[in-house]
């Protein structure tokens, strides 16, 4: 492009649509939006990192295409991003730190592809459907840090819907919706890994919807604690939660719903990992298997569990897009 890179020419163009009185523009920039507060591991002060506000004290920019998109995941600056429209990608698209992608509505998607936060920190990702990704939809990796996945609907991707392996740390994905896969969110990618991933992949996970999705609810190696409270589990087919390889997870006022194997230590070839669980509903559903002593997520942050016979009818209500005005502690 005889020496102008894409970059230049987008932020000339996002700069010429601002100054137009008229006509479509593909990225328009105005006021910061409102700090967003984390909750769960996501919050924690740790790492030189104030919990997660994505984003926040940067500019405001609304895209409505992939090119465009992408660009402003991959500038070094904290940006909001608001999503308009369908995103059509391929393979995981990187996205730098301290951004915040959030859709517009209820029927901002990304389809195709997935997003992959590799040494990253502070990000958001809320409001997107994600569909038909060709390997992960959402990859949080090699000691990405302060990430908050919320308010999203997630189904059919070719891997993972979530991955967090290689020793992420303090992340939370709280308020959304899985269905029409099998995978869904894994932690620790290998049995091998015990020395990147010991005493990381702290996660919360809350107030989700498992919606007929088979396994990995999550299936965890290694960290600890991983925290699992107020979700629904629903009609899943292989089992709700695995903990193996040694990793530390508390099971906490869930609701699970038809969910033959609910909780297991140990899974396929991976050795026994320590669960404990704690005030859960079981409707429909077997047995749940427990081990040893977890670290009480109470040492990382305050929370106070919803009443598990209200969850599905609070998740039902909350989770997934276009809801995200909805209750988030």
């Amino acid at each position: 492009m005889d020496g102008i890179s894409r970059r230049t020419l987008l932020a000339g163009a996002a700069a010429t649509a601002l100054a137009a009185s008229a006509g479509p523009a593909r990225a328009t920039a105005r006021a910061a939006a409102p700090r967003a507060t984390a909750d769960g591991f996501a919050g924690v002060t740790a790492l030189g990192q104030n919990g997660t506000t994505g984003g926040a004290g940067g500019s405001v920019v609304t895209v409505r295409d992939a090119e465009t998109f992408l660009d402003y995941c991959d500038r070094d600056e904290p940006y909001v991003i608001q999503v308009d429209g369908v995103m059509r990608i391929s393979s995981k698209q990187g996205v730098r730190s301290n951004k915040t992608i959030v859709g517009i509505g209820s029927n901002a998607e990304i389809t195709g592809g997935g997003l992959d936060l590799y040494r990253r920190q502070n990000v958001i990702i809320r409001n997107l459907r994600f569909t038909g990704a060709d390997d992960d939809a959402i990859s949080v990796q090699q000691s990405s840090h302060h990430i908050w996945i919320d308010h999203n609907d997630l189904s059919g991707g070719a891997d993972g819907l979530i991955d967090i392996v290689r020793g992420a740390d303090y992340v939370t994905v709280s308020w959304n919706r899985f269905h029409d896969h099998s995978k869904t969110a894994l932690l620790g990618h290998s049995d091998a890994n015990g020395s990147q991933d010991r005493g990381k992949l702290r996660v919360t996970f809350h107030h989700n919807l498992f919606d007929g999705t088979a396994q990995r609810h999550p299936r965890v190696r290694f960290g600890e604690p991983i925290h699992v409270y107020n979700n629904h589990f629903r009609n899943n087919t292989l089992y709700g939660v695995a903990s193996t390889e040694d990793a530390g997870v508390l099971v906490e006022a869930n609701y699970f719903e038809n969910v033959a194997h609910p909780i297991y230590s140990g899974y396929d070839e991976s050795g026994p990992g320590r669960v404990v669980e704690r005030n859960n509903v079981y409707v429909g559903s077997g047995t749940p298997a427990t081990l040893g002593t977890v670290v009480e997520p109470r040492t990382y942050y305050a929370y106070t569990p919803d009443d598990p016979t209200a969850v599905p009818s609070l998740v039902s209500a909350g989770a997934g897009v276009g809801r995200t005005q909805g209750r988030t502690s």
